[in-house]
């Protein structure tokens, strides 16, 4: 196994990683939300599950990559990422003040 197919394995991974705890999270605030029937942030976290399932199958594309495109996948999953995670603590922040 060449040194990039490694790399984007693990890279891979750990976008996976990333994505599985943002869904775990987006559930609790969807639970949160709905037993306070707050239909804003409702249509919020449906937005940012959106967003994760986009980057899910970025992430997939990941695996089929070419070991040339895998810098380009990279580079469009990384600020997706970021920004969703960020979406995602300022929807959690905003739960916290309301509780």
């Amino acid at each position: 196994m060449s040194t990039p197919s490694v790399t984007a394995k693990a890279y891979e991974e750990k976008v996976n990683a990333q994505l599985q705890q943002v869904k775990a999270q987006l559930g609790e605030l969807e639970a949160r939300a709905k037993g306070k029937m707050a239909q804003a942030e409702i249509e919020t976290i449906n937005q940012l599950k959106a967003k994760q399932q986009e980057l899910e199958k970025k992430r997939q594309d990941l695996k089929a990559a070419s070991d040339s495109k895998i810098e380009q996948v990279e580079a469009q999953i990384e600020p997706e990422l970021a920004k969703l995670k960020t979406s995602l603590e300022q929807l959690a922040t905003k739960f916290k003040k309301a509780s």
